[in-house]
């Protein structure tokens, strides 16, 4: 029997995910917390973390090679002791006046480590897994994935917080919480080198002698699939409007009442968006995975895409009334969140559909590519757009931006046991 169907995935699933999710909401995410922290304008926060999803964009471009050169296990191993190392390096910029270039730098190595990892941690899941088990743990790897999102924006965002209350030293704070991000990271990565299972099919995919013509010819097979126009234009279109919403929330909460905020402090929106909003969103995800595996992709998909996208009107309630009761105010996040949960969900599991076949790690890393291009390029204008429409024009905005996910969701054919158990 195969090593990896003997031992459980609850023995290394949810550590991975969780592991694969630290640098991700570390760069796309706790930056502009940090940034906010250090003085930063939307503006520019926004536009410049925006760019760092570019590595996500274009990882696709050496998929490939994940498949051809190497095992799946070796290169979360190496990848994995690159991105504590990059996490704690980001403290030791902090200190210096021009920290945020050298800052950004650093991120810039974390976010390619991790575009690189994702590649090689999905692979493996889907060479170490049964199709069955697929649709089963889906769920749990989103949940344990956004378990990280809570450890980022819930853990580190408050212990910054607590400091930044103690010594009024925002670098400092935001010094230690990266620091102790390392650490926790690295120590899983000691674990994975020992409880990662070694699948007999984890190994290179067997190429020929013109490796540079399978190369293109990977890419090639991708775009030949059946519907692939309205697939790509799917992943780039259904997240527009939540993208732009999602980068601005963290501010939104962070500003005072006269600039159109809700005025909590750090630690508050550590607690209220970064642990009580994720756990809404880890319930949807548990349920959202559920849900596939006892009725199939296709019947959730329409339901999850309302769930993921008429939670947004929340934020306009929120920035036309500012609400300071603290418990409202995540208790409205939370059921946002859960609503996120359900939707990306489905959206995973579709990405999944997608790149069934030969060349399936590449082909689900040209996937994650569109999804993450179409986070990037709305983001950057996400900033600009609030400082001239202000928070409650721009939720409104938002809103009215998830209109083409609609469209894109009643194009798309899907095969009506997929997911199903």
């Amino acid at each position: 029997m195969d090593r990896a169907q003997q031992r459980s995935p609850w023995g290394w699933v949810p550590t991975l995910y969780f592991n694969q999710g630290i640098p991700y909401f570390a760069v796309t995410a706790l930056s502009t917390a940090m940034y906010k922290d250090l003085g930063i304008s939307n503006a520019d926060m926004a536009f410049y973390t925006a760019w760092l999803y570019i590595p996500w964009v274009i990882k696709p471009l050496w998929s490939p090679l994940i498949d051809m050169f190497g095992t799946k296990r070796s290169w979360v191993a190496i990848l994995q002791m690159l991105l504590g190392v990059s996490l704690a390096a980001v403290a030791f910029t902090l200190p210096l006046s021009n920290f945020f270039q050298l800052s950004l730098g650093v991120m810039w190595l974390m976010a390619f480590s991790s575009a690189t990892h994702d590649i090689a941690a999905d692979g493996f899941y889907m060479l170490g897994l049964r199709q069955k088990q697929q649709a089963e743990f889906v769920g749990v790897r989103g949940t344990f994935y956004r378990a990280a999102n809570v450890a980022c924006n819930g853990g580190m965002l408050f212990l910054a917080g607590e400091v930044i209350k103690y010594y009024g030293n925002p670098r400092l704070a935001w010094g230690i919480a990266f620091g102790a991000a390392g650490a926790v990271f690295l120590a899983l990565a000691v674990y994975h080198f020992f409880a990662l299972p070694k699948p007999a099919q984890d190994k290179p995919v067997a190429h020929t002698s013109a490796p540079m013509r399978e190369f293109f010819a990977t890419f090639a097979a991708f775009f030949r699939k059946e519907g692939i126009v309205v697939s790509v234009l799917f992943l780039l279109l259904f997240r527009l409007g939540e993208s732009q919403l999602l980068k601005m929330v963290v501010p939104f909460l962070k500003d005072p009442l006269e600039k159109g905020g809700l005025g909590l402090s750090t630690a508050d929106v550590g607690i209220a968006y970064g642990t009580v909003g994720i756990i809404g969103l880890i319930l949807g995800g548990l349920a959202g995975g559920w849900l596939i595996s006892r009725f199939g992709l296709k019947r959730c998909l329409w339901p999850f895409a309302i769930a993921i996208h008429i939670p947004d009107l929340i934020f306009v309630y929120l920035s036309q009334f500012q609400p300071q009761d603290f418990i409202w105010i995540s208790s409205c996040l939370a059921v946002e969140q859960f609503g996120y949960g359900l939707g990306f969900t489905s959206f995973m599991m579709y990405m999944i559909m997608v790149s069934q076949g030969e060349h399936k790690t590449a082909h689900y890393s040209i996937c994650t590519g569109f999804m993450a291009l179409g986070m990037m390029l709305p983001q950057m204008v996400s900033g600009k757009m609030q400082e001239i429409l202000g928070y409650q024009h721009f939720f409104i905005y938002a809103c009215t931006a998830t209109v083409p996910a609609f469209i894109m969701t009643a194009l798309l054919k899907i095969d009506a046991e997929f997911g199903r158990e």
